[in-house]
């Protein structure tokens, strides 16, 4: 798929002159470029611009989840926003690919057992990011929030809220950092 596809997605769903199409484009475009750096770094061989447009449309679903912190103001719960997104892209025609870095990105991963144990309000399965594309977007999105726009947070940092979810993600976040940060620590 071309970026240019995707470009045309986002706009479709972040109106030009919105203040949630530039926090979604910055923090997107964050994104895409640690994805693109650790991608050529560590000797990943994936398509860089299929990399770019994982990381593009990977937060798609937000505008349907209600988060006024980012001038979110949909009727979804935001931890609903990956697979609402994957919704949006399999309706769109997009390859698969790309709806599953959407569902399965947030956190470091959901099990099905987070899902029951924490009563989430997701269909009970599985949305640990399975491919390696799944894994590097998760991993890369877990560096930029959407209220810091622009910095990237520490490792210290995102350790620190993973564990706030639970040790179980932590131990998730910290295979991810040993796959692509450049110690393998």
């Amino acid at each position: 798929m071309m970026l240019n596809e995707a470009k045309k997605i986002i706009n479709k769903y972040y109106p030009e002159g919105s203040v949630l199409r530039d926090i979604y484009l910055r923090h997107c475009e964050s994104v895409a470029r640690l994805a693109g750096e650790i991608n050529s770094a560590r000797h990943l061989g994936l398509d860089p611009q299929t990399v770019e447009t994982a990381a593009m449309l990977h937060d798609i679903g937000i505008c349907m989840t209600d988060a006024a912190g980012i001038h979110c103001h949909g009727k979804e719960p935001y931890i609903r926003h990956g697979i609402v997104g994957a919704e949006l892209l399999r309706r769109a025609g997009l390859p698969e690919i790309y709806a599953r870095v959407a569902e399965r990105h947030t956190g470091a991963g959901i099990t099905t057992k987070d899902v029951t144990d924490m009563n989430l309000p997701l269909p009970v399965r599985d949305y640990t990011p399975e491919t390696q594309l799944e894994r590097l977007i998760c991993y890369a999105d877990k560096f930029y929030s959407k209220t810091r726009l622009d910095s990237s947070k520490p490792l210290e940092a995102v350790r620190a809220s993973m564990m706030r979810h639970s040790p179980e993600t932590l131990a998730r976040f910290d295979l991810l950092h040993k796959e692509f940060s450049e110690d393998g620590a």
